[in-house]
């Protein structure tokens, strides 16, 4: 339980109050047409595309704390470095491409190009995806922290929180939420570094206290191991909240300049929370719950008021990406999925769209019972999901990497199964240690390259008779 005055709980409740009359204000103004609400009419300039492509992206604070009080440095190798470099291939080769398609979403191109029984699977695997159970756990988890509740109460006050405004405003209630959000994150976590800076000191001071592995890039894993984080980061090119980003933007220009401007700011976030768990690692170095690893250090180290700011930052964090999450879910369910189970018209799309961001709340509220790691939820759906729509994706935009329809959906169960089975073996079989190395995500990615380049060959072959 963290200790907070009045004065701190006062402006974690200004904040909510603020947040939610930002996303009520689209209201008054939003058209009810799919476009408008998914989308924003399309309509999305540089600054707001940075400002929410930024702060959506770090839903995952207190498993970024958790990685970093535990291993070191390693967690800005494996959840910064590998991002930056694929945003970039993402901005210079595949935004331009997405913003003229003028679709809403990923299953709808690749429907246009491999047909609806492909599109419906990735529905699914993309539906499964974008689940905001990892951020409303980290969400219950802060509000129990710092108030007396019980967890499936914070849970239910998340979820009322997230969904509010979403359900009427749309993409536009997300956006202005996320430009608010933004500003709270950076504040909250520059006082939180200077802080620790001014009382214990510079980069001496954590070589001094922290265990020596904690400054390694590699944090003592092995090279396979980081391997699949990098290609966990892969998920950049198959991630919904890019693609509706791009689709979003006003023109090609902001959609490639927005992405490349992020990685700017994703990189000065990074700085701040990487420094943070090494403060948090250095000044507390026996936490029983890694996961605290921020929440601790600032209830060590502020002052009354800038600790309510911090905790108001780390809310912002985490909800900017479960709100965003939580809106991709129901146009999963509401454009993609319902469509292909149901041919009736009674309800329209954007009532669909609500109704699926209600399922998702429910389903999110039961994984985040079960579900006590972030870490674990993040890469488990990466490994299993990400194989067989990773090539997909790519073959929908690049047609010379294109392969048959029927291929393409055997390249998504079969990258899930294969993944799939090889989880279950490493879990519940004593593997020889040579074997207990390789990750599910690498017997996937194998498996489906393996089908890609095997059909490829045989188009090939073809259009030579």
């Amino acid at each position: 339980m963290i200790s907070l005055s009045t004065l701190d709980v006062s402006i974690i409740l200004i904040f909510f109050s603020a947040l939610l009359f930002i996303g009520f204000l689209p209201q008054l103004i939003n058209k009810e047409s799919v476009e408008d609400y998914v989308l924003s009419g399309r309509k999305v300039g540089l600054i707001l595309f940075v400002v929410t492509n930024v702060s959506t992206w770090y839903g995952g604070i207190l498993g970024v704390g958790e990685f970093t009080y535990s291993y070191g440095i390693v967690s800005w190798v494996t959840q910064g470095l590998p991002y930056y470099i694929f945003a970039i291939i993402f901005a210079i080769y595949l935004a331009p491409k997405i913003r003229n398609t003028s679709l809403l979403t990923i299953p709808d191109k690749i429907e246009s190009v491999y047909g609806k029984q492909t599109s419906f699977i990735s529905s699914i695997f993309i539906f499964l995806i974008v689940t905001p159970a990892p951020y409303l756990l980290m969400m219950g988890n802060i509000f129990t922290l710092i108030f007396d509740i019980s967890f499936s109460s914070a849970l239910l006050i998340s979820l009322v929180v997230s969904i509010a405004y979403l359900l009427k405003g749309g993409y536009k209630s997300d956006l202005y939420t996320d430009a608010f959000q933004f500003v709270i994150m950076f504040v909250g976590f520059i006082i939180l570094f200077v802080a620790a800076f001014i009382n214990y000191g510079d980069f001496n001071f954590l070589q001094n206290n922290l265990p020596q592995e904690h400054l390694n890039p590699t944090g003592g894993f092995s090279h396979l191991y980081l391997l699949v984080w990098f290609l966990i980061a892969l998920w950049t090119f198959t991630d919904p909240g890019f693609h509706q980003r791009c689709y979003a933007a006003k023109n090609v220009k902001v959609a490639k300049w927005g992405i490349i401007i992020s990685i700017f700011f994703w990189a000065l976030f990074d700085f701040l929370t990487t420094t943070g768990g090494l403060y948090a690692k250095a000044i507390l170095p026996n936490l029983d719950n890694p996961v605290q690893a921020f929440p601790a250090l600032a209830d060590n180290i502020l002052g009354n008021g800038l600790k309510g700011l911090f905790f108001a930052a780390l809310f912002a964090t985490v909800l900017s990406t479960l709100n965003s999450f939580m809106f991709l879910s129901g146009i999963t369910f509401g454009q993609d999925l319902f469509p292909k189970i149901s041919k009736s018209k009674k309800i329209s799309t954007n009532n669909l769209i609500r109704i699926g961001i209600l399922i998702a709340s429910l389903i999110s509220f039961v994984l985040a019972l079960f579900f006590q790691s972030v870490i674990e939820m993040w890469y488990l759906t990466g490994s299993l999901l990400i194989p067989g729509l990773i090539f997909n994706v790519l073959g929908s935009y690049f047609e010379k990497f294109r392969v048959s329809s029927r291929t393409a959906s055997l390249e998504l169960i079969l990258g899930f199964i294969s993944s799939l089975v090889w989880y279950i073996l490493k879990e519940t079989q004593s593997l020889d240690e040579s074997l207990q190395i390789i990750e599910p995500m690498l017997i996937g990615l194998t498996v489906v390259l393996f089908i890609h380049i095997l059909d490829l060959i045989l188009q090939k072959n073809s259009s030579k008779k």
